[in-house]
């Protein structure tokens, strides 16, 4: 028997992912949460952080200028995804944020916004 796990709600609705959504958090916030934990591997409470941040808003950028190029919203989180798996962490973003060189940017700005969120909440 499976449980499946709740996902967390946005804690900044006026901008990051959430904010930068358009008409679309409501149906955009689960899909991109699960795509984003599978991809990663990271629990959806480092995805939220990551959502809630100023990175997420990139991210949200990315699925929008996706949608706006003809993609239905499942897809073109996907696809974003799937880019921001591709990427990776070079040596200036490497030095800048501490995350260490030749990860997916996607792992590398989860992992690093849940342990900025567990700093500020010390």
């Amino acid at each position: 028997m499976t449980t499946a796990k709740t996902i967390p709600a946005t804690r900044n609705e006026a901008w990051g992912f959430w904010g930068t959504m358009d008409a679309h958090p409501q149906a955009a916030w689960p899909i991109a949460m699960n795509a984003i934990s599978d991809a990663t591997g990271q629990p959806f409470e480092a995805v939220r952080a990551f959502l809630d941040s100023r990175h997420g808003r990139h991210f949200a950028d990315e699925v929008l200028n996706r949608m706006h190029a003809g993609h239905a919203l499942h897809d073109a989180i996907r696809a974003a995804t799937r880019q921001w798996m591709e990427w990776t962490i070079g040596r200036r973003t490497s030095k800048d944020y501490g995350i260490p060189r030749g990860l997916p940017y996607l792992t590398g700005f989860v992992i690093h916004c849940e342990i900025v969120e567990e700093e500020v909440a010390a």
